[in-house]
């Protein structure tokens, strides 16, 4: 794999998660630093630690997390996107509070943005990929198009207020239904 082809893969990887972090930005109310770059970083270190993890596993157990992979994914998507839909359609003070970082919820979106790189590190355990080089472009590739994506989710969400909590919710649920669909058809 050349650096081209690996540079699309990494953007094509770090999607689900520009859109997850675009729904945290709309969820600051004013842009938060620290919650943007944690954000970031989450993602970029998932993102590239399940390719690490699946090119280790390699082939042995791909029945296995190929068969659950999606369902894990959809799961954990809905839960959050259902939250932040019930959070824009009752507001509340708790909703009305200064953004805060919540560990749990990002690593649960993180989790589930980058289920689908475990498969992409079991395809480069069977090609002999170099594989620190690899994850170490999709890390930072996700890492950068996920800190856009919260400033841009930030902005967005000024300007749309519940509507863009709406549309985020309704966009992480409906990335799980896509990754669900996508491996039962």
């Amino acid at each position: 794999m050349n650096i081209v082809e690996l540079f699309l893969l990494s953007v094509g990887l770090a999607m689900d998660a520009f859109s997850a972090s675009v729904c945290e930005g709309v969820r600051m109310k004013k842009i938060n630093r620290m919650g943007t770059v944690l954000t970031a970083l989450f993602f970029g270190i998932f993102q590239a630690g399940m390719p690490l993890l699946g090119y280790f596993l390699g082939s042995r157990f791909s029945e296995v997390t190929s068969a659950y992979d999606h369902w894990i994914a959809f799961i954990l998507l809905g839960i959050i996107g259902g939250k932040m839909l019930w959070e824009a359609f009752h507001p509340d003070e708790e909703n009305e509070k200064a953004y805060t970082f919540n560990l749990r919820e990002i690593i649960i979106l993180s989790v589930a943005t980058s289920i689908d790189a475990l498969a992409v590190g079991i395809v480069f355990s069977a090609q002999k990929t170099n594989i620190f080089f690899s994850v170490s472009v999709i890390g930072a590739v996700t890492f950068l198009l996920s800190l856009f994506g919260v400033i841009i989710g930030n902005r967005f969400g000024k300007k749309y207020g519940n509507k863009a909590e709406i549309v985020g919710g309704a966009v992480l649920i409906f990335i799980g239904v896509k990754l669900l669909l996508q491996d039962i058809l």
